[in-house]
């Protein structure tokens, strides 16, 4: 089921992950599957390090950001990153095309999320996992400090 990003509707939404409206970002749109939250996107070379390879900075990015909207869609709140643990596993080769996300909650312990995340390339091959804690907020304090939209919206019609 596909995930609306209702933040978009905002003037001042310019994240680099998620942003329609970021020239620079990676213009993640996400989807519901069961419980995890998954998304593919085609990498570029703008976002390469050594030659036909994605980024590991870029990697970490990805890995953040879908496990940002796990947290989002999964627990109805938002919060902020408190620690990433990401493993490369295998190269990230720009050439092989399109690459698979997905991010399921781990655990949920008082404010603390766990995420766990994983970065597939084109032939299913896991390259990267993570473990991405969030500090969650209450969902009135997220709707107050982080804009955190009614849960609805992120399947409602746009």
């Amino acid at each position: 089921m596909k995930i609306n990003n209702p933040y978009n509707a905002l003037e001042e939404h310019h994240c680099f992950g998620c942003s329609a409206k970021n020239p620079i970002g990676l213009k993640l749109e996400f989807e519901l599957d069961g419980d995890q939250v998954k998304a593919n996107w085609n990498p570029t070379k703008d976002y390469q390090g050594f030659e036909d390879l994605l980024h590991g900075g870029i990697i970490s990015t990805l890995m953040d950001e879908i496990a940002a909207w796990a947290v989002q869609v999964l627990l109805h709140t938002a919060g902020l990153t408190s620690e990433l643990h990401v493993k490369y596993l295998k190269p990230v080769r720009l050439s092989k095309g399109t690459i698979q996300l997905m991010a399921q909650i781990a655990t949920v312990e008082g404010r603390l999320a766990k995420v766990k995340t994983s970065l597939k390339d084109s032939t299913d091959t896991i390259c990267a996992e993570g473990m991405i804690s969030y500090f969650i907020y209450p969902e009135n304090v997220a709707r107050k400090k982080l804009r955190f939209p009614e849960p609805a919206q992120f399947f409602s019609a746009k």
